[in-house]
């Protein structure tokens, strides 16, 4: 007992980096199940209502990742390492703008989205926004490490589900439409929808870097400070 109140001692205390974290990753679950929506409504304008609440989310995260570059300026002791709270926030950032952009996208070209593609990615979409968000939420106490994994490996399953429909979205589009502006709208929407399951990943990686690290700091002081009891 008293060597892990002694260990609490040295782990990081600041939780602001946590709360913003945290309501970034809510923020992107919430894009992600609003594309869905967006590619499975066939009237342009109440689509564009939907990407009109995307575009105040995108525009929160804006303000939150700002906040983080902030707060990581302000703050000396930080709950895991600077570059990757950088790197966390950037990716973050980074799947919330792709998702916008999709959905943005689909109304600037005026593109039908009752397609097999688009609806697919948007559904593989929601589900790596999702696991993004529970890894996240994990980060502050990391006590259920496979909930953790879990999600790591799912968001990889998923960005290879997504390079496969986009392989296949392409091949079908190519083989079916006879319209070559058609051909050129969908297919940079296909690009962008694949992108955020790229960028989904990317963020998977640096969770996973901070969770590696942090259970090597764990172990590395819980062994120093047993040397120490122990003498």
């Amino acid at each position: 007992m008293a060597l892990n109140s002694f260990l609490k001692i040295f782990m990081p205390k600041n939780i602001v980096f946590y709360d913003l974290f945290e309501k970034v990753a809510d923020n992107v679950a919430k894009m992600g199940t609003l594309l869905k929506s967006v590619v499975a409504e066939p009237d342009f304008d109440k689509r564009a209502t939907i990407i009109s609440q995307m575009e105040d989310l995108e525009h929160a995260n804006d303000e939150l990742t700002h906040s983080v570059f902030t707060e990581l300026g302000r703050n000396f002791i930080t709950p895991f390492d600077r570059e990757d709270i950088h790197y966390l926030a950037s990716s973050l950032d980074d799947i919330a703008d792709y998702i916008y952009a999709s959905g943005k996208k689909i109304n600037f070209y005026r593109v039908n989205p009752n397609d097999m593609g688009m609806q697919k990615m948007a559904e593989l979409i929601e589900q790596g926004a999702e696991q993004i968000r529970i890894a996240v939420r994990e980060l502050r106490n990391m006590k259920n490490m496979r909930n953790i994994t879990e999600a790591l490996v799912k968001i990889n399953s998923i960005e290879n589900q997504a390079d496969d429909i986009f392989d296949m979205s392409i091949e079908r589009l190519f083989a079916t439409e006879p319209d070559a502006k058609e051909v050129i709208k969908k297919r940079e929407i296909y690009q962008v929808m694949e992108i955020v399951t790229d960028k989904c990943e990317d963020a998977s990686n640096v969770i996973e870097s901070i969770i590696i690290k942090s259970a090597n700091r764990i172990l590395w002081l819980h062994f120093l400070l047993s040397s120490l009891f122990l003498h």
